[in-house]
């Protein structure tokens, strides 16, 4: 008998996204520290999105609300951790497609920002991006680690609509 996706339970849909998630992370990670590709600051913005709409999954996979209302509550906040994503990787790519003359300067690492200045003050600034985020070091498929996670993250709000706001086998009064 072969899984149908659309037969999946809610709790499944969900652990399927983290799952997908944790899988990016990790696999960013690896490449940090087994490739020694060093993170931008706008790269570690993405992760933190990817990790903010994994624990959603998580959670709500967990829960696993049986009524329309706890699922729509959960999707919210996912679309609202994919669409952070979204924004901030459509930023980094907009930044790598900037002609040479346009980039903007580079800044201060985001260790430094950090110590130095107010959390918003840091966001803004990192997300004003700096010549650092411009640069290309890794591409798959001729697409940018940028470019992937903008793909990630739209497939991943078209999960959450699917996972957590389509009936599925609720109908069938399973959860």
């Amino acid at each position: 008998m072969t899984a149908n996706p659309l037969r999946w339970s809610f709790r499944a849909r969900c652990l399927a996204g983290f799952a997908a998630c944790a899988l990016l992370i990790g696999y960013a990670l690896f490449l940090q520290f087994h490739d020694y590709l060093e993170p931008c600051p706008l790269c570690i913005f993405q992760r933190v999105a990817f990790a903010a709409l994994g624990l959603v999954f998580l959670l709500a996979g967990l829960h696993a609300p049986r009524g329309a209302g706890g699922r729509r509550a959960w999707g919210v906040l996912g679309l609202l951790a994919a669409a952070a994503g979204i924004g901030v990787a459509g930023r980094h790519v907009w930044l790598q497609h900037l002609p040479a003359d346009q980039v903007p300067m580079c800044g201060p690492g985001l260790n430094f920002l950090m110590e130095a200045f107010p959390l918003s003050s840091v966001i803004r600034t990192v997300l004003t991006g700096s010549g650092e985020c411009a640069k290309v070091d890794w591409t798959f498929l001729g697409l940018s680690m940028p470019e992937w996670s903008l793909f990630w993250f739209v497939a991943l709000a078209a999960w959450v609509v699917f996972a957590m706001l389509w009936p599925g086998r609720a109908r069938d009064g399973q959860p």
